[in-house]
């Protein structure tokens, strides 16, 4: 979410890279008046002696984030007298600078949420910060912490968490998150233990733990959740899941510690092998279960509470809120479990991006899906209807182009395509 760029896309021969930014940045506009129109951004004396633009990541809540060639992580546009979501990005401002992080590594790729950050190193570590509620314990157990729900720990991740024998305690569906003033606390504070859960932002990133030898090769953030994917294909979350954005078969309110989500369970081997996906609250036989081909998952993405998911051979796997039919599954109930969208089981996706409320996807042909809310028109079928399965886009503009990337914001979506020639 809040501009999570999937797809890789070549620049190309060119003499250099520009970075240009609008909308509201409350520390990079004068009055912090919104920017109407996009202003290049300029990098710092100290970022750039032999440096440059590499890829922009977006931001969450009034800052931005961008990737240098050299793999410094860029942020500006943060202020802190706004509210506590402006700072997760650092006091930096107008002025884009490079944000300390514990390591020398390489950052290859970054993304926020509303109010937290997260980045994966050339080494295959993910770090994070921000809301401490969406900052993975270093509790290898998970302690539960006062005043949140049930935590799970580390040792549930295998069968026990596809079945669900773990998760007995479903929380209520809760409403609209209301939005709390919270202290930051410093490295500090974090060293010396004065924090109290949740009543602190982290400014300090920690290192995310997923088991030993387990490299991470993206992270992608939700409104309070994260999911990382690893370098074996599989998928992990933390954070918030009351509307099943973590796919572990409940409405579990906080997941303390990263889990490993159940997308893809094995039956059979050889060449009988066959992966399905769970629906519902219990695994399904192979004759009920919705059938997605692969082995692993290659990307993710995370929506405000929602998340998706495509494999190696090309399904789109979705889960969590599904009141705008966000989720592609024909209704607007929430997808407790990872669930195949039957609806394109024919089509091969490359990509997908989730919004607040909709989804977007690319396919390998370069064709447009999407689904989810539109009250803001940001599915781009030319109405405000909202879709509850996938609709393939074929307007006017999209005529003759190939999709190659896709970003959604809260309330928008960008698609980047390129023209196709015809030839005599």
């Amino acid at each position: 979410m809040n501009g999570n760029i999937v797809g890789k896309v070549p620049i190309g021969e060119c003499k250099a890279t520009v970075v240009y930014m609008s909308g509201y940045l409350p520390g990079a506009a004068s009055e912090k008046s919104p920017i109407l129109s996009p202003v290049p951004v300029r990098l710092s004396a100290a970022v750039h002696g032999g440096d440059s633009w590499k890829d922009v990541c977006g931001g969450g809540c009034g800052f931005a984030m961008a990737i240098s060639e050299k793999g410094k992580l860029i942020t500006w546009g943060s202020t802190d007298d706004e509210g506590q979501s402006y700072v997760a990005s650092g006091k930096h401002g107008e002025t884009p600078e490079p944000f300390p992080l514990p390591t020398e590594a390489p950052v290859v790729q970054a993304s926020s949420g509303w109010a937290h950050c997260a980045v994966v190193t050339e080494t295959g570590e993910a770090f994070t910060w921000g809301w401490k509620e969406c900052i993975p314990s270093k509790d290898p157990v998970g302690k539960q912490q006062s005043g949140s729900s049930e935590q799970v720990s580390p040792a549930s991740q295998g069968s026990n968490a596809a079945s669900g024998t773990t998760l007995q305690n479903e929380n209520q569906k809760v409403g609209e998150e209301s939005v709390k003033r919270r202290r930051v606390s410093t490295a500090k504070d974090e060293t010396e233990g004065h924090t109290s859960g949740g009543d602190f932002f982290a400014t300090t990133p920690s290192l995310v733990s997923v088991g030993l030898g387990v490299r991470i090769t993206s992270v992608a953030t939700g409104g309070r959740h994260t999911l990382a994917l690893s370098d074996l294909g599989q998928i992990w979350g933390w954070g918030y899941g009351g509307e099943g954005q973590l796919g572990l078969g409940s409405r579990i309110k906080m997941v303390s510690s990263p889990h490993l989500i159940p997308c893809l369970e094995s039956i059979g081997s050889g060449k009988e092998r066959s992966f399905i996906l769970h629906q519902g609250g219990t695994t399904t036989t192979s004759a009920q279960a919705s059938r997605e081909p692969g082995q692993y998952i290659k990307a993710i993405s995370c929506g405000g509470r929602h998340s998706a998911a495509i494999t190696d051979a090309g399904g789109l796997i979705t889960f969590g809120w599904g009141l705008y039919g966000q989720c592609g599954h024909g209704n607007t109930n929430d997808q407790l479990r990872p669930m195949a969208v039957s609806e394109v089981k024919s089509v091969r996706m490359e990509s997908v991006a989730a919004g607040l409320w909709h989804t977007i996807c690319i396919s390998s042909d370069g064709k447009v899906y999407a689904f989810g809310g539109n009250q803001f028109g940001q599915l781009g079928t030319g109405t405000d209807h909202a879709e509850i399965l996938p609709r393939l886009l074929d307007g006017q503009n999209l005529e003759g182009k190939h999709a190659k990337a896709v970003s959604c914001g809260a309330r928008h979506s960008a698609v980047l395509a390129v023209v196709l020639t015809r030839r005599n």
